[in-house]
């Protein structure tokens, strides 16, 4: 009896340990999933150019990614979380490496559209497994953890630039094929991590049957308060998600407009603000642990309120300064709300997952849709200058639970 439990014990102890092998693998994993996500818009001057297409059926591609891969992610992340899958993460990978060899000989418009699908489903699939692995091996330092799962992913988005330069130029659309090894990469990564993490899911059904035996942990109905915080918390998701959907679709046309700069130009500002937002999402983790997640997250968008107003009516030397620096500080908040939420409703790791990052991700493709129709009947000028404004609803974080009342709700 006492080497079983010496034996439950030791796994336990084990499950406590920030397991950074695992959250490395994941991250790059993320990387390479996001940069795959990343090829469809660096594609739109190439497929317009090849097919003809109009800036309405651009839009719907870009639609259709972003609402497959956001709206399924909380429903994912809710399957998941009733019966674990662990080889959910390398077939959905292999979804992805499909999508992304159908866009590369995709020979029309519906092809393009299906094999997004593809690409989107994938994507749906990974993003609320792989913070959950994040979760399981963070040990005590989760929200380390999540930053470093979490710039993995930003750090693919701000390789769009770099890779419609390099690959998809001088390659057209068959440039998109080379990228179906990068998704092979992935699976075979993803193979490896779900091992792990059917073992871990082993250790933890050991280690949780004396609390079971015991009525220690039932399901608990989500209070309104827990309710209340989880809704603040995705408005403040949305709210930063359509000042960065705003700045990383709009921005370079603003600058090419203002100051009478080239694509290149202008992409190297996009790319410097991307950059730095996935630095803020590694360092925002880590200073959460430390501070707490509350003053972090209402930091990270307080601060940026004067970056934010004042970017459009700065030089473009001082403006570059200020894209990088609100970047940084706008995005370290990112991972932390993803802990917030998932520690306001804990046992629902994947769901929460899906609903801070997925939703906010289709609610950022909303928004491009709203803010491109804000630039086209009020000038882009004002809409650039509207969404500087937008930090400004941090100030409803002061609403928030503290940290330590979240703890003692879930006692």
């Amino acid at each position: 009896m006492s080497t079983t439990a010496a034996s439950i014990s030791s796994k336990y102890e084990t499950q406590q340990k920030t397991t950074y092998r695992i959250l490395f693998i994941i991250g790059l994993c993320h990387l390479l999933n996001d940069s795959i996500q990343s090829v469809i818009p660096a594609m739109f001057p190439i497929l317009e150019k090849s097919m003809g297409l109009t800036y309405s059926q651009l839009g719907m591609i870009a639609f259709s990614l972003n609402m497959v891969s956001s709206i399924m992610q909380p429903v994912i992340g809710m399957a998941t979380d009733k019966k674990p899958f662990p080889f959910a993460l390398p077939i959905g990978l292999t979804s992805t490496l499909f999508g992304v060899l159908g866009l590369a000989f995709a020979p029309n418009y519906k092809w393009i559209i299906i094999s997004v699908l593809f690409i989107g489903l994938g994507s749906a699939v990974f993003h609320p497994e792989g913070s959950r692995v994040a979760y399981m091996a963070a040990g005590q330092r989760r929200g380390l953890a999540q930053s470093i799962y979490q710039v993995g992913g930003n750090t693919g988005q701000a390789l769009a630039p770099i890779i419609t330069a390099l690959i998809l130029v001088p390659l057209g659309q068959m440039g998109a094929a080379w990228f179906t090894a990068v998704a092979a990469i992935a699976v075979g990564l993803l193979i490896y991590i779900a091992f792990w993490y059917t073992g871990r899911l082993q250790q933890e059904l050991i280690a949780s049957r004396p609390r079971k035996q015991s009525g220690a942990h039932k399901n608990k109905r989500i209070s309104k308060k827990v309710w209340g915080a989880l809704l603040l918390v995705l408005f403040l998701i949305f709210a930063r998600s359509w000042y960065i959907s705003g700045m990383t679709n709009f921005y370079a046309f603003y600058a090419i407009e203002k100051y009478s700069f080239s694509i290149s130009q202008s992409q190297l500002f996009l790319f410097a603000f991307l950059v730095s937002g996935a630095l803020g999402t590694f360092f925002g983790g880590p200073l959460a642990d430390r501070f707490g997640k509350k003053k972090i997250i209402f930091l990270s968008m307080i601060l940026t309120v004067p970056l934010s107003i004042l970017i459009p009516f700065v030089p473009s030397t001082i403006a570059f300064i200020m894209l990088v620096a609100s970047g940084f500080i706008l995005m370290s908040s990112f991972s932390v709300t993803v802990v917030y939420a998932q520690e306001l409703v804990p046992g629902k790791i994947g769901t929460m997952a899906g609903l801070t990052v997925g939703l906010a991700f289709g609610m950022g493709a909303i928004g491009s849709i709203v803010l491109g129709y804000i630039a086209d009947t009020h000038g882009l000028v004002n809409m650039i200058i509207l969404i500087g404004f937008l930090p400004l609803l941090g100030l409803l974080t002061l609403l928030l639970p503290p940290d330590e009342t979240v703890s003692e709700w879930n006692k």
